[in-house]
């Protein structure tokens, strides 16, 4: 049975961030994720982790000036201490909070012209990542936005993903397969799903077109929460969507889906 994490980011929007691990505690999660823990000590998440029994499912790493439009760094030419400096940050916090995943943001492609360098720089900063985060038994993940939400950005499919990390060549550098990015750029979710679910290391979902929740839109989300199931997907599912009003009201899709699973 898949088991949800949220995304704390997007979710409990009502409540000051810290405050939000408490609501989804009391609204049955048993982990959160969320963009970046580096506004807050790592110690101060871990002691809000354990206090309201969750797990530390994912985080960021550092993404370079995100107020300023930056998504990312790990592609770009001339920002490769930065990165790096900005990894060992992310798998310090990880080491404290307990969480095995990473998200590393690729960053924004100013022209395909200047893909190819982009593309080396970023061959070359997952391979440095991918091998620090070995030695702490993290797992690296690469997620494929879609162009209509991220402009620009360098990664854009399943496919292009996989190929990457198949080239890096990591047995820990996996794919976080977002419902909402893929429908939004290429769709046909759950042959994606068949083809690749060896290669994803975590799972994402929200509503497509409006990034609501998932029982709103255009995807079939029962149908796709038991197709995984039924693949042997095992890990964390990020509830990654903004409520169209109040967080716990809107999790009557989650109450309906646990009450189906029941037996």
């Amino acid at each position: 049975m898949p088991r949800f994490a949220a995304n704390l980011s997007m979710l409990y929007p009502q409540h000051d961030f810290l405050d939000r691990f408490a609501a989804a505690s009391a609204d049955g999660f048993e982990a959160v994720e969320y963009l970046f823990p580096y506004d807050y000590s790592a110690a101060e998440l871990k002691q809000r982790l354990d206090d309201n029994g969750l797990v530390q499912a994912l985080f960021n790493a550092p993404p370079g000036d995100w107020a300023k439009g930056e998504r990312g760094t790990a592609s770009l030419p001339g920002r490769e201490a930065e990165f790096r400096a900005g990894f060992e940050r992310a798998l310090d916090y990880a080491a404290v909070l307990g969480n095995t995943r990473v998200h590393v943001m690729a960053g924004l492609l100013p022209s395909e012209a200047d893909r190819a360098r982009h593309h080396g720089v970023y061959l070359e900063n997952l391979a440095f990542a991918t091998a620090q985060a070995a030695k702490a038994g993290v797992t690296v993940l690469l997620e494929p936005i879609n162009t209509r939400d991220m402009p620009g950005f360098f990664l854009n499919r399943q496919d292009q993903a996989h190929a990457i990390c198949r080239e890096v060549g990591a047995a820990n550098l996996k794919v976080q397969f977002d419902f909402y990015h893929c429908q939004i750029v290429e769709g046909d979710l759950a042959v994606k799903l068949r083809r690749d679910l060896a290669g994803i290391g975590h799972i994402q979902i929200a509503g497509v077109p409006d990034r609501n929740e998932p029982d709103v839109g255009e995807v079939n989300f029962p149908y796709l929460l038991q197709l995984i199931d039924g693949l042997g997907y095992d890990g964390w599912v990020g509830c990654e969507y903004r409520p169209k009003a109040d967080t716990s009201e809107g999790l009557e899709w989650l109450r309906r889906w646990r009450a189906l699973q029941r037996p």
